[in-house]
């Protein structure tokens, strides 16, 4: 995932004590961020054995929280031909929570990161561990709290390597894509100073905003909309992770990430440099979003043609 700096239009909102819905474990949540993004993942580099262990550590975890698999197996395996590494047998893992609708919203974050360059670990505690462990908070919230959709918890491989994972999904999806309503996709969630998680997609989905107006601002962190326009160039998100391979099916989404800090794809993105204030607010607005719009979505509009 690649952003920069753009101003843009912070949500207008009541104050954050007049509505709170998610009871968010905050040491858990940092917990599966400090273990994802250890020296012993390796960088979790597609294909390696430090993503295997990541893929041991996620599958561990989704068993805990109960999460349902699709035909008895979290695993949906898929080949990655890119330039820098060709990979066999990469993995996304991925499992749901049943609801009453027979719709589904999916929500996504990618697990791999770039691996080891020149005897440096790149642990990717940001970019994006966080997303994970915020997957796994949702997880948690909602195995608590039934959805009225049922929601589809797809943790990727590959997306550092050209969306890899996400590709595979749309292109082998455990459920009818005419049946996915929404794409809730994580990358990036752990490191702001000014407060600010943006949530990219409304210039495409324009029916998006209200349900994301709805959510509250929490005392270390808010959203704002943005980085979503053509003309944005570099600055425009909307082909950066892995949301993109279903906006190109014509599925509605929304993107959650913070923008570009100094430890970006170096080997510093370590966990210390997590805010651990900022971060557990963070995930808890996309909780906040998801449980407001699972409770009103029923169809979006398909994307608008610029």
């Amino acid at each position: 995932m690649k952003k920069a700096f753009l101003l843009a239009t912070v949500l207008a909102a009541p104050l954050w004590g007049m509505a709170q819905k998610s009871n968010l474990d905050a040491a858990q949540l940092l917990r599966d961020v400090q273990v994802l993004s250890a020296d012993s993942m390796q960088g979790r580099l597609s294909g390696s054995e430090g993503n295997a262990l990541a893929q041991d550590y996620i599958l561990g975890r989704f068993k805990e929280l109960g999460l349902k698999p699709y035909n008895g197996d979290f695993k949906q395996h898929f080949r990655i031909d890119a330039k820098r590494v060709q990979v066999d047998k990469a993995t996304n893992l991925v499992g749901y929570i049943p609801g009453k609708s027979g719709k589904a919203i999916v929500v996504t974050a990618h697990y791999d990161h770039v691996g080891q360059r020149n005897g440096d670990i790149y642990n990717g505690a940001d970019d994006n561990a966080s997303g994970i462990g915020a997957l796994l908070a949702a997880i948690a919230h909602f195995a608590k709290h039934p959805p009225k959709h049922t929601i589809v918890f797809a943790a990727l491989d590959g997306e550092e390597l050209g969306l890899q994972g996400a590709r595979a999904f749309v292109e082998n999806p455990p459920l009818p894509l005419q049946d996915i309503l929404l794409n809730v996709n994580m990358d990036m969630l752990g490191i702001n100073d000014k407060g600010e998680l943006y949530a990219s997609g409304t210039y495409h989905y324009p029916a998006l905003k209200p349900y994301l107006q709805q959510v509250k601002p929490r005392p270390n962190a808010k959203l704002v909309l943005g980085h979503d326009q053509p003309e944005q160039g570099h600055d425009d998100w909307t082909g950066q992770s892995d949301h993109f391979r279903f906006h190109e099916r014509g599925i509605p989404y929304v993107y959650f990430g913070v923008e570009d800090h100094p430890y970006y794809h170096k080997p510093t993105d370590d966990y210390e440099q997590v805010n651990k204030a900022f971060y557990p607010d963070a995930a808890a607005l996309v909780i906040d979003f998801l449980e407001r719009i699972d409770g009103k979505l029923e169809r979006l509009p398909q994307k608008t043609q610029p």
